[in-house]
């Protein structure tokens, strides 16, 4: 049983370094910030005082020595420089090996009784005094820090009560509708202490919005995802069947919103509709839990303008309840009683959580969400089974159990799926610790900037992203951003930037690396290769092509070996890390202007939409959400004289691929044939199929070692009637055909 607690101390001990290294990397560039010492003080505090309780009192005592360096820090007895940085930072490093030693009695060894020597003597060089507490300009943690030692753990979590509800516009009654459910500490799904601000919206469509092709559900769905949405529709304008046009909106919505996106936000959900629509968005106050009082239903009407003083009063004189007796004497329309309702039980909500977010989280073992998912892909599969038996069978009775029975496990699936999910600004955070060591290390100045942290991708995949990331970047300082003086002298600002930017393609996620370096030298990348004979003498590559070859195993166009590069083997993980997760990596470079990488990453690599096709008598699938449109193959479609095939799609020519081609699949060519249009890499490209059969969730299969290497198959499925089907990774037979083009040409 101790042996379970201390286990448990070390993963909250490792997410509490985590922030602390976070913090610490935002304090460098805001030394005065006093909420930010605070945070880092609090962290350290939590580890100091758990750390004995559970039989580490090396690491406690060792801690206790930080700890009043940054209460110096805090107390304005010691300015925040780059000492304390860095020494903090070496600290929370040694603290991390100390929790991992198997023998917490053994004596310090020199490097710890260094560090604490150092602690020391910082906290008397009070030579630099920084300002007293609350002087300086307290801020928080910018977006992708996390801030620590707030009364609890910053544990993994899954929010209860999660996905979309219903937007009520089928009912009166009041839909709670909340986004879908995330996994870290640093996006706390629901309502947010400090962080969430909530709006009153109301929403009157113009009759005629549906004229111009508006779905007005959508509008209410996108506020949905904005945060915590609760939302009442108003359907007394609803005439009589006989009288009802359906060409006209007779509804309109009052919500509630609780969101951390801003108001501007909210506005852009309506900003094709608020010319002629009436759209009102009103700041709503939340009262303190502790000291403030809820409005009450009376004010409320009132402050809202929906009754007149004099009716209030009369109805208050009435022993039965206040929105009863205004309904009775239809003073008041019962769609605005429920909405003032909801607004009163959407900020007591809000309320009870401005100083408790971590009620409704719980923490779960990665290794039970692995076997959920297992589980619910075979279900996925056995369901497809059943349904596939079903239709054979003809049982009505039989098929209306079937249906019910895949709407439930498509619910399940999606769930299931998206506790799975995780932002890759978690990931994207343990980078600037590498970006700042290794420009310290190089003698370069470099920030790192990063863009899209909230693009969630399965957890899974994000674990096996940090060892290429952490090549390309060390590849980026090392190779890409020149030195200070370097940079002057090309007329560029001495410090450099490395860009990490994350963004949604369809099924998969679109990582690139940017860097504002010199760029490759794609002559030299060339004379290496044909040293080493990986290209023929006076071979043609482009310059994407010839980017690629920086991902060969052993090559590098160092002039000598550093501890950072030159061996030609970072870049090598990379590459085979991308490719046994099913993505592709691409190249661009501008001499002079800087280079990007870009890795195209599947969202997951368990359950997918797929949509099935099938060549002959073998089946295939391809990922839904990447699929444009199905045609017809039509007559004119032909290989023009370089060897491509084009054929009209939609006023322009799409290059297609013949997948009974490519895939060497024999026998006779249908007369009618279809063309599934689908968006590979920013570029629409067709893939012919002798007949589509239909959407079907995939249970991704991984494929055997001796398959692992078949060009243009990135994993297989099973059917419900037992037979495997191949998942077809289209991007790579895009890139085989792109290639072989330019090669005929």
């Amino acid at each position: 049983m101790i042996d379970k607690f201390r286990e448990t101390f070390r993963e909250e001990a490792e997410e509490l370094l985590s922030q602390l290294e976070d913090v610490l990397l935002e304090l460098e560039t805001r030394p005065d910030d006093v909420e930010l010492i605070n945070a880092a003080f609090r962290a350290v505090h939590t580890i100091k005082g758990s750390a004995g309780m559970f039989g580490f009192e090396k690491a406690g005592r060792f801690t206790h020595d930080l700890e009043n360096l940054l209460d110096a820090c805090r107390s304005g007895l010691r300015a925040v420089d780059s000492r304390v940085i860095d020494l903090s930072l070496r600290a929370r490093d040694k603290i991390r090996a100390m929790l991992a030693e198997a023998d917490s009695s053994a004596p310090f060894d020199e490097e710890a009784q260094a560090l604490m020597a150092e602690f020391r003597a910082a906290v008397e060089d009070g030579s630099q005094l920084s300002p007293p507490p609350g002087s300086g300009k307290a801020g928080s943690v910018k977006a992708g820090s996390v801030k620590a030692g707030s009364g609890t753990v910053g544990a993994t979590s899954l929010s209860a009560g999660s996905g979309h509800g219903s937007s009520g516009a089928d009912t009166g009654r009041t839909a709670t509708m909340q986004p879908e459910a995330t996994q870290t500490g640093a996006d706390k799904p629901g309502f947010k202490a400090g962080t969430d601000e909530t709006y009153r919206i109301v929403f009157e469509p113009a009759p005629e919005i549906f004229m111009n092709g508006t779905k007005v559900l959508k509008l209410i769905e996108e506020l949905a995802e904005l945060g915590t949405l609760s939302v009442v529709p108003a359907v007394e304008a609803i005439p009589p069947m006989d009288l009802l046009d359906p060409e006209r909106c007779y509804v309109s919505w009052n919500a509630v919103l609780t969101t951390s996106s801003g108001i501007n936000a909210i506005r852009d959900v309506f900003i094709f509709v608020e010319g002629a629509s009436r759209v009102v968005i009103e700041h709503l106050d939340i009262p303190d839990e502790d000291g403030g009082r809820q409005k009450r239903v009376g004010e409320m009407l009132l402050e809202r303008g929906l009754v007149r003083p004099e009716d209030l009063g009369e109805a208050l004189k009435s022993q039965k309840r206040l929105g009863e007796v205004l309904l009775e004497n239809k003073l008041l329309k019962p769609s605005d009683l429920e909405s003032v309702l909801a607004e009163q039980a959407h900020i007591k909500h809000a309320q009870e959580h401005q100083h408790d977010t971590g009620a409704m989280s719980v923490r779960v073992a990665s290794v039970k969400l692995d076997q959920l998912v297992d589980l619910v892909g075979e279900m996925v599969t056995l369901q497809a089974r059943l349904t596939s038996s079903t239709s054979t069978l003809g049982d009505t009775t039989l098929s209306g159990i079937a249906e019910q029975l895949e709407r439930l496990v498509s619910q399940l699936r999606d769930n299931a799926m998206s506790v799975r999910m995780l932002p890759i600004g978690s990931t994207f955070n343990k980078f600037r610790r590498v970006v700042r060591d290794l420009s310290s290390e190089l003698g370069k100045d470099v920030e790192l900037l990063t863009e899209g942290a909230e693009t969630e991708l399965d957890k899974t995949v994000i674990e096996r992203l940090n060892d290429p990331l952490v090549h390309i970047i060390r590849n980026s300082l090392d190779h890409g951003v020149e030195s200070p003086d370097d940079r002057r002298a090309a007329g560029k600002p001495p410090k450099g930037t490395v860009c990490l930017k994350a963004s949604h393609s369809g099924a998969h996620v679109v990582i690139q690396v940017s860097d504002d370096g010199k760029g490759l030298d794609m002559d030299a990348i060339r004379r290496k290769a044909t040293e080493r004979g990986l290209i023929a003498p006076g071979e043609i590559l482009s310059d994407a092509d010839a980017g690629l070859l920086i991902f060969r195993a052993g090559f590098s166009t160092a002039v000598s070996v550093t501890s950072v590069s030159g061996r030609g083997v970072g870049m090598d993980v990379v590459k085979r890390e991308i490719d046994s997760l099913g993505g592709t990596v691409s190249v661009e470079t501008s001499a002079g202007v800087g280079s990007t990488i870009s890795l195209q990453i599947p969202l997951t690599l368990a359950i997918i939409e797929g949509l099935l096709v099938r060549i002959a008598d073998e089946h295939f699938v391809l990922p839904l959400s990447s699929v444009e449109a199905c045609i017809e193959l039509p007559d004119d479609a032909g290989q023009t004289s370089n060897g491509s095939r084009l054929l009209s799609y939609r006023g322009d020519l799409l290059p297609y691929v013949e997948l009974r081609d490519a895939f060497a699949i024999q026998g006779t060519v249908p007369g009618f044939r279809q063309v599934v249009v689908v968006n590979s890499q920013e570029h629409k490209i067709g893939f012919v199929v002798d007949a589509v059969i239909g959407d079907y969730q995939t249970v991704i299969k991984p494929l055997g070692r001796m398959f692992k290497d078949v060009s243009g198959i990135s994993g297989a499925t099973i059917l419900g009637d037992g037979t495997v089907a191949l998942i077809i990774d289209f991007n790579r037979l895009a890139h085989s055909a792109r290639a072989a083009q330019a090669r005929s040409a």
